[in-house]
């Protein structure tokens, strides 16, 4: 009798057309968190189980368990971005207001020091390979390398436009998405050079960044609702998947072979890796509007976005001809998707 339900179920999904192997992601809950400031990336640190979102002027620290405000990091003008080297005890933080690179200690998150990076330091990342920080600048369109142990600058790598968001192999090489440009570049980390610029057609204005290092791919989302899969060996584009409008980051799940794009039109979208170049859209989970960047819980596989209420657009102008409303006071939250 059960073998005959578990065959009924089967037959069930499959009509669905539901793979069986699809982990189903819903929205959960919500973590709401005081301040009316803007935000951009965040992170989580699943073995530490602490979750570091950028807000405004200070970075919250949420902890992962009880989904509660522990603390903050603040005295910052404009923060982007969060790094983590977790064998130093030492993160980072891109202020792109100051053009610095706040250094903190991971155990009392307390400021260490402020390292000067080029204008507006936006993506960050620590590449375990070389031990070096790199804050991607994106008005002075180059990258800061920075000792990680020591805070010193190490150099400044001409990138030709503006980054976007970075990721490292581990292996001796980041990757960076040039958002104007329209591709991927190649950097070695120890040679502080750039090694390849690749065009990623029709791949138009890359954001969020994501890597399968097992498989050697590189999964960048983009404008008109796409996400590109690249080959980081070769830099070639193998196959392009549909996702939601708007987004502005992705994550690679290995133990799921599952990737995942945060779209500002307010959905997350889940794609199936079924192979190094075949990928399955699982599902848009509806999620809420502006919520375009994510973190993803590695223990958990809780995504976290962080979301607000906004007032109606002023109108257009020529300077600024997609204008956005402001933020409704005390909307600011995090949106909680968990698997089932």
């Amino acid at each position: 009798m059960k073998s005959f339900r578990i065959l009924a179920v089967s037959i069930l999904l499959l009509a669905a057309g539901l793979p069986l192997t699809a982990q189903q992601y819903k929205v959960t809950g919500k973590i709401p968190i005081p301040g009316d400031w803007g935000w951009d990336y965040l992170l989580a640190d699943g073995e530490n189980r602490v979750l570091y979102v950028s807000h405004g002027t200070q970075v919250e620290l949420i902890d992962l368990d009880s989904e509660k405000i522990i603390g903050k990091i603040d005295g910052m003008m404009h923060i982007h971005g969060i790094a983590l080297a977790k064998e130093l005890n030492r993160g980072f933080i891109s202020d792109g207001g100051e053009n610095d690179v706040v250094v903190f200690d991971m155990k009392s998150h307390a400021v260490l020091q402020k390292v000067k990076a080029g204008t507006n330091p936006d993506g960050i990342l620590y590449d375990p390979a070389s031990k070096r920080v790199f804050a991607f600048n994106g008005k002075s369109a180059d990258a800061t390398a920075i000792d990680a142990a020591t805070g010193k600058v190490l150099g400044t790598i001409p990138v030709g436009g503006k980054p976007e968001f970075p990721v490292s192999d581990g292996r001796g090489n980041v990757y960076a998405n040039i958002e104007d440009k329209n591709e991927i570049i190649k950097i070695d980390p120890q040679a502080l050079k750039v090694l390849a610029h690749w065009a990623i057609a029709p791949c138009e204005g890359p954001s969020g960044l994501a890597m399968d290092i097992a498989s050697n791919r590189l999964f960048a989302v983009c404008d008109e609702k796409k996400m590109v899969v690249v080959d980081a060996g070769a830099g070639k584009v193998v196959t392009t998947v549909a996702i939601g409008d708007g987004p502005d980051a992705a994550a690679y799940d290995p133990d799921n072979k599952l990737v995942f794009s945060s779209n500002g039109a307010g959905t997350l979208t889940v794609v199936k890796q079924e192979s190094a170049d075949k990928y399955t859209v699982l599902d848009n989970v509806k999620t809420e509007k502006s919520a375009r960047t994510m973190a993803l819980d590695s223990k958990t596989r809780k995504i976290y976005l962080p979301a607000a209420e906004f007032g109606p657009p002023p109108a257009p102008t020529a300077d600024n001809p997609h204008p956005r409303g402001k933020a409704v006071p005390g909307s600011f939250h995090l949106v909680v998707v968990s698997p089932s």
